[in-house]
């Protein structure tokens, strides 16, 4: 099978950085579809003149790439609030966040960026913590800052605020749902001042995007990606917080939580991962001797296979299991029927693509032109981990 194309290089020029932008916010454009546009054209300007063909061939009539003006104003506004624009392949992109296939193209980043080339780790938990996971919290995260950590959270209520104030004199990022210039929650207006002024706010999203239920599990695989390894200090059994461990585990980041009391409906999601083989955490020094081998080489953190192939042990029990894996392989089909079958095999619940493409017995080569037409078409969704989806 032939190796794809390295990403070009970022570009430097403002005109072309546009382009990027012009070209990620185009309908039906998402990471995995920008990245190999960017790689079979050369560049974001040959990509979005291509755009319209490649959307009639897929039956879209009537397509346009997002306008230059679009693009611009928002470039304009994310420089008048004093956000930097990120570029992957830029120096200044997060070096473990690079690592990962479905990495945003572009950032917002509101602050510091030099905090982005030092060693994270994230501490995320429960919005309605208790008293004693916030002092755990506070203290861990003092801790690690004074150990040289940042520490990445999501700006969330709870576990998310205690680990952002504890660690805003040693350096702290927080990772946005929306744009980095809209606070949520509202309440936590003062601290995310206090981050832009002392630590870093960032997020993939447009300048002045609201943040929507459906951002807050992709925003969670960059809180992931960012850090050598993810601290769970209070979830319930059925936390959204279980979802950032999810995606630290299938990333090839050490997962570790705080244990709770078996009783205490808080601690149930940690005492869940702790069963299935995340490191326990007592104190910082738990967390920097689980990572001080991926500490040791952080260029060369190897990655976890897709969802379908990881062990189970590792990863949290809400992770679902695709029965159609067992289905036989199908021989190769004309390239519509072959959009036929990707449809017929997936369903609402996602679906690993390498695991897709062992099902139909098809190349990826031949996969991902189909894919890209079905993702423009609006009839699938890829999710964070290269899982895919249909479209509600």
């Amino acid at each position: 099978m032939p190796m794809p194309s390295p990403l070009p290089r970022a570009p430097v020029a403002e005109d072309e950085r546009i382009d990027w932008l012009r070209l990620l916010r185009s309908r039906r454009v998402g990471v995995v579809t920008f990245m190999r546009l960017l790689r079979e054209h050369g560049s974001a300007r040959e990509a979005l003149r291509a755009l319209p063909a490649i959307a009639r061939a897929a039956g879209v009539e009537d397509y346009a790439p997002c306008p230059e003006g679009v693009a611009l104003k928002e470039y304009k506004a994310g420089t008048t609030l004093g956000a930097r624009l990120l570029l992957r392949g830029d120096p200044a992109y997060p070096a473990l966040l690079d690592l990962l296939p479905d990495a945003p193209p572009l950032l917002w980043a509101l602050g510091d960026a030099g905090l982005l080339a030092r060693p994270m780790v994230a501490l995320v938990g429960a919005r309605n913590a208790s008293s004693l996971g916030l002092r755990m919290t506070r203290m861990l995260a003092e801790g690690l800052g004074q150990a040289g950590m940042v520490v990445v959270s999501g700006l969330a209520r709870g576990i998310d605020t205690a680990a952002h104030k504890a660690a805003l004199p040693t350096g702290t990022v927080a990772v946005m749902a929306g744009g980095v210039d809209h606070i949520y929650p509202p309440e936590n207006e003062v601290l995310a001042e206090e981050i832009a002024a002392k630590g870093l706010r960032l997020s993939e999203h447009p300048i002045g995007m609201e943040p929507q239920a459906r951002h807050f599990p992709a925003r969670n695989r960059i809180v992931s990606g960012l850090c050598h390894g993810v601290v769970v200090v209070e979830a319930a059994e059925r936390s959204g917080t279980l979802i950032t461990a999810r995606s630290a585990a299938d990333q090839g980041r050490e997962v570790l939580a705080v244990p709770g009391h078996p009783m205490d409906p808080r601690a149930a999601g940690c005492n869940l991962l702790l069963r299935d083989g995340a490191t326990l955490v007592r104190s910082p020094e738990d967390i920097l001797e689980a990572l001080a081998a991926s500490l040791a080489r952080p260029e060369g953190l190897p990655l976890a296979e897709p969802a379908s192939k990881a062990d189970s042990s590792s990863r949290p029990p809400e992770v679902a299991r695709r029965t159609a894996r067992s289905m036989p392989p199908i021989a190769p089909t004309p390239s519509g029927d072959l959009r036929a079958l990707i449809l017929d095999r997936l369903g609402p619940s996602p679906l690993a693509e390498d695991q897709l493409i062992r099902d139909l017995g098809a190349g990826a080569a031949a996969l991902a032109p189909a894919l890209t037409d079905l993702e423009l078409e609006g009839r699938i969704v890829r999710q964070p981990g290269g899982l895919l989806a249909l479209a509600a």
